[in-house]
């Protein structure tokens, strides 16, 4: 990138970087709030009647939704922001994902409003998926494009940190109003941390309000290279890139939500582990991720973000057998040894992976195409991963069948990254002249 007296001025970088950790964080706050509550809530609130494997099915379902609802998200604020920009979109998703969440926490359960609660519920999910679907790509691409060429593996990995922060806030909140609130837990304990989304909020707008569109977007308009339709254009030129940057997701993303979503559902209801320590053993490992996805986004700056990644790819593989019998032992220090380990490995991946997805597309189409990507992978993993695990642990009694999942998932993605365009070959492509036809 050209040293342009923006690009130059440390503030508007470090406040893009802050803004886009920030926002992050508030965005997978909201969102991972939901997916512990639906593992330890909403079964019984939302879906009394049903015995236990049907109610964790029906709260799995509705997350599931959110999951779907993200690529949607990611077409509509992709398209804005590679029209208006990067800056005002964040602000709009911001707000989206913080309305629902609050609402969420005034939501009457199923005793009091009937068959209403869980289709409200599975409104504002949608609502939910729509907003951290856009959220993504912006953030992201916002940190990314305010950088340095040779440190964007380090620079993206800043607003990656907000998956555990949003993690860890969302299971220590949970954590301290069950310890508590006791038995009215269910009552009015778990409402508490929804209804504080709203003060999150204020401080992400505060932060991004004070943030300058990227210098790399600024080039675009002032070219005039911005794109007319750039979901479609994106779609067009981009199809196989977009398609591969979700399979290269499999390893990550299906084995995330299973170890910080299904592992609840397992640990509490299979293992009969305490509902408070499986919650503390989260934690711990999201606060380990503060410090591990920022030193693998850097290390692929050093090593090459492929081989970073493929690292992370084979670890998780060949831990997804270990993992379970770690948690099956029951003993305190092992099951917390399995949960850490586990997001370690997903975070060799999860640190560099803004990079890795984001410079595959030029800076006209990048926040349709990178958000696509990134997204569609919640739809053929992330959300469907708990579903298929409660099934397999419900149809077979063991969790064998749940371990090959995730080597099959880790398989998938190392096919996807070796077929994934070289870095250097990505950029001798956007060197190559624009189709006019597809700008404005």
């Amino acid at each position: 990138m050209a040293n342009t007296p923006e690009v130059g001025n440390r503030t508007p970088r470090r406040r893009a970087v802050v803004a886009s950790a920030v926002g992050t964080t508030i965005e997978w706050y909201d969102f991972f709030l939901y997916n512990t509550a639906a593992a330890l809530v909403f079964p019984a609130l939302f879906f009394p009647g049903h015995d236990e494997f049907a109610g964790v099915l029906a709260a799995f379902g509705t997350q599931f939704v959110g999951f779907a609802a993200r690529p949607i998200g990611a077409a509509i604020f992709g398209h804005y922001g590679d029209r208006i920009g990067r800056r005002t979109t964040l602000i709009a998703t911001l707000l989206l994902m913080g309305f629902s969440t609050f609402v969420i926490g005034l939501l009457p359960g199923y005793t009091s409003i009937g068959v209403a609660a869980p289709l409200l519920l599975v409104l504002l999910r949608v609502v939910q998926g729509l907003g951290v679907g856009g959220e993504w790509g912006g953030s992201v691409l916002l940190a990314m494009e305010w950088g340095r060429g040779r440190r964007r593996g380090l620079f993206t990995s800043w607003p990656q940190l907000g998956v555990p922060l949003g993690l860890l806030l969302s299971t220590a909140l949970l954590g301290f109003m069950n310890s508590i609130a006791g038995p009215d837990f269910l009552v009015w304990g778990w409402r508490v941390p929804f209804l504080l989304s709203v003060a999150l909020v204020g401080v992400g707008l505060y932060v991004r309000l004070r943030v300058q569109e990227s210098p790399e977007f600024e080039r675009v308009k002032a070219t005039r290279a911005v794109a007319r339709r750039p979901v479609l254009e994106v779609i067009r030129r981009n199809w196989r890139d977009i398609l591969l940057s979700a399979l290269v997701r499999m390893s990550e993303q299906a084995p995330f939500y299973l170890f910080v979503t299904f592992v609840l559902t397992y640990g509490t209801r299979t293992l009969k582990l305490e509902r408070g320590a499986v919650l503390s053993d989260t934690l711990i490992a999201a606060a380990v991720g503060l410090v591990s996805i920022p030193v693998f986004g850097y290390l692929s700056d050093r090593i090459g973000r492929r081989l970073m990644y493929g690292i992370g790819i084979v670890c998780t593989g060949l831990f997804a057998f270990p993992y379970f019998l770690l948690l099956d032992t029951r003993a305190g220090g092992l099951v917390l040894l399995g949960i850490v380990l586990s997001l370690v490995f997903h975070d060799m991946q999860y640190g560099p992976q803004g990079a890795l997805i984001a410079e595959v597309f030029g800076t006209n189409l990048r926040y349709s195409g990178a958000g696509l990507g990134y997204q569609l992978a919640s739809v053929i993993a992330g959300g469907p991963a708990p579903l298929i695990a409660a099934y397999i642990l419900n149809a077979t009694g063991s969790s064998t069948g749940i371990s090959w999942y995730i080597v099959g998932c880790c398989v998938l993605s190392l096919v996807a990254l070796a077929l994934m365009p070289s870095r250097a070959r990505v950029e001798r492509r956007l060197a190559e002249p624009v189709e006019q036809a597809g700008v404005s």
